[in-house]
């Protein structure tokens, strides 16, 4: 071997040696960076075990509770409430209402959450109910508008209401963060107050996360929510029909009522060889309704406009929504019973939608 040969053999091997010392730091580095990353993850997920010691199951933290202030809290809804079904019930009898109130600017609210919370639907909702106009910008794409807008609508609303005894369940955060609950105290506190001839479901609750910060540790809580209480207690600021009364004081003379409304619906759906006996049940599925006003007003009503023999809840709603459509184009107001009432044989319901019939048709032949 030539001295030559022999020197590009040695800077081989001193360059493999250096390769290898590289690769092993190279190695090194990525084996302290794992355990690093290990560490970091362990720690991560021990301070989410020491912050959320009581949180729900199903119920995640979002990244921007860990940004909250000292002593700030959020409130999230929870999931399993998310799917009651009375709560269910209660967004739909409100988005319903919104829709029929905001008919004429052609505005269709399909979700509450998303529809409400840029002040927009609120805006013109509260305009239709007070008949105040606000002055604030028709159409509004950023945060800071919306959030002015909101601010305008909800001092009109909360100056309105606290006279009355309301207790403000909302804010503009909370409306604009897409609260559900607090959209929902605020549409129920304007249902009640303006009178909507609605009926909303009756004791409605849902839990809520609440998520606050206290010395830097999240702390976690379920807090039930009562956001309806009973008909009689929601309407107590309005006037009582003579239906609460006889319910609750004069039990003993709902038979004569129920009796007189019999003869009233049985002089007119003999006509067509038909009979009521029970009022509770036959008028249930809204095709007695439909049938006695179609006599009363002394038309055909189209078969296919509903169901002659309806089978489930969602055609007999229908069949009574439009009994109560046919009503309004006959120039009755809304009646104030919800087509689910009396699909669910809601004896009071039913009761108000006949004498409604009979106080307006009594000496129709």
């Amino acid at each position: 071997m030539s001295g030559t040969a022999t020197t590009s053999a040695t800077a081989q091997s001193a360059k493999m040696k250096k390769d290898e010392s590289f690769l092993g730091k190279l190695g090194g580095t990525l084996v302290r960076k794992k355990k690093s990353k290990e560490v970091s993850d362990l720690h991560e997920e021990g301070k989410k075990a020491i912050n959320a010691p009581m949180l729900p199951t199903g119920t995640d933290i979002h990244p921007e509770d860990t940004l909250l202030e000292e002593n700030a809290e959020r409130i999230m809804l929870d999931p399993t409430s998310r799917e009651n079904l009375k709560f269910k019930d209660l967004l739909k009898v409100l988005i319903d209402w919104i829709n029929s109130e905001l008919e004429e600017d052609r505005i269709i609210v399909k979700d509450l959450e998303e529809d409400c919370y840029d002040g927009q639907v609120l805006q013109k909702l509260f305009e239709k109910l007070s008949g105040r106009k606000l002055n604030v910008a028709e159409v509004t794409q950023s945060e800071i508008g919306q959030k002015q807008k909101l601010q305008t609508v909800l001092e009109a609303v909360n100056e309105m209401l606290r006279p009355h005894g309301w207790t403000i369940e909302w804010s503009v955060d909370s409306i604009h963060s897409k609260n559900l609950v607090a959209i929902v105290y605020l549409l129920v506190a304007l249902a009640m107050h303006f009178q909507a001839p609605i009926r909303l479901p009756e004791h409605v609750s849902v839990q809520v996360v609440v998520v606050k910060k206290r010395e830097g540790i999240l702390q976690t809580a379920l807090v039930t929510k009562e956001l309806t209480s009973t008909t009689e207690m929601m309407m107590g600021r309005f006037e009582r029909d003579a239906f609460d009364t006889l319910m609750d004081h004069a039990p003993d003379k709902l038979n004569v009522v129920k009796t007189s409304l019999i003869t009233f619906v049985n002089k007119h759906l003999n006509k067509l060889n038909l009979e009521v006996t029970e009022l509770e049940s036959q008028f249930a599925d809204g095709v007695y309704l439909i049938l006695l006003m179609g006599l009363l007003e002394d038309y055909f009503v189209p078969l296919y406009n509903f169901f002659l023999t309806p089978e489930s809840f969602e055609q007999k709603v229908h069949n009574v929504a439009f009994a109560f459509e046919l009503m309004q184009d006959g120039g009755l107001k809304k009646p104030k019973a919800r087509p689910e009432d009396v699909v669910n044989l809601n004896l009071k319901s039913t009761l108000r939608v006949l004498y409604n019939l009979f106080t307006n048709y009594k000496n129709t032949e």
